[in-house]
């Protein structure tokens, strides 16, 4: 009987041990909250600007808590207006500006309060043509012709390629599910000691 009962409370104390160490390695990864997908996709190269960019998440996401930067070419700003939220979909309007890489940065709060950030990068192979309107000063200059301009560059040319995207960032460190494991550890051991304690005393 007393073997059987040692056996029984080995047995707990592995389980709850195995308990715990599987809800440490599982819980935060469904805690956290991760990117999904995005419009237009990480590393796209697009003849055509998109007008709007979309990002997608694992989880809902708080609109007071997500914040999104795109920024061109020379890190010039390529968003208009506030992020709009939908669910688990974040979405901003974007103005393109000169050929080259665009990086969308983004920065969201997963369930357990930790915020994670990464971004995603394209590349637009053509850019937005000038604005054709004559400024005052051409209307009242001169008719002298005005030196030619020297040969454009090719504004796609100098652009980096797409870079791999940035993983999703835990930019706060300290887990808590180590506190989890100890406590179904010491509960099983708990449990074995109740076991011990009633085992039947053999005569004297």
């Amino acid at each position: 009987m007393g073997g059987r009962v040692l056996r029984l409370a080995g047995w707990l104390v592995t389980i709850g041990v195995a308990l715990g160490v599987s809800l440490w390695s599982a819980a935060p990864a469904a805690a956290h909250n991760s990117l999904t997908g995005s419009s237009p996709a990480d590393g796209a190269r697009l003849a055509q600007a998109p007008t709007r960019i979309e990002l997608r998440f694992l989880a809902r996401l708080d609109p007071n808590t997500t914040k999104i930067t795109v920024t061109g070419p020379d890190n010039v700003p390529a968003s208009r207006g506030a992020p709009t939220v939908n669910g688990s979909r974040v979405g901003v309007a974007f103005v393109p500006g000169a050929a080259g890489l665009y990086i969308v940065e983004y920065r969201v709060r997963s369930a357990d309060g930790h915020p994670v950030s990464g971004e995603i990068r394209f590349t637009l192979t053509t850019g937005t043509p000038a604005d054709p309107s004559p400024s005052p000063a051409a209307t009242t200059a001169s008719p002298t012709p005005a030196p030619a301009d020297p040969a454009p560059t090719t504004a796609g040319a100098s652009a980096a390629p797409a870079a791999q995207p940035a993983a999703d960032r835990d930019d706060d460190g300290t887990p808590v599910w180590p506190w989890a494991v100890g406590a179904v550890a010491v509960l099983a051991a708990l449990v074995a000691g109740l076991l011990l304690r009633r085992r039947p005393r053999s005569g004297g």
